[in-house]
């Protein structure tokens, strides 16, 4: 996988650069990681969601990694639905 397989074409301008910030973060694995879970949820997030997702990728790459993979727990501040959303959406390719 080289990056989205998601259009920004028709998305408005706010979710077409989230998806693009998800897809190039640094790190590869959180590329892979915000990337996936954008080009399959992005279009559909409600106004709240995309605020706690940009909330998201204001995260540094590291600290996200370690999130996912549960080797660190998450914050409080970032125990919203969307993150639930993207661990469920790990556990389930993983499993």
């Amino acid at each position: 996988m080289t990056g989205t397989n998601l259009s920004s074409a028709g998305l408005d301008a706010r979710r077409a650069k989230a998806l693009f910030r998800s897809w190039h973060r640094g790190m590869r694995e959180v590329d892979l990681i915000l990337g996936g879970f954008a080009d399959a949820e992005i279009a559909s997030l409600t106004d709240a969601e995309l605020d706690q997702y940009e909330e998201l990728l204001g995260a540094p790459d590291g600290d996200l990694l370690r999130w996912v993979t549960g080797e660190r727990p998450v914050p409080e501040a970032f125990q919203t639905p969307v993150m639930k959303r993207i661990l469920a959406s790990r556990r389930s390719v993983s499993a």
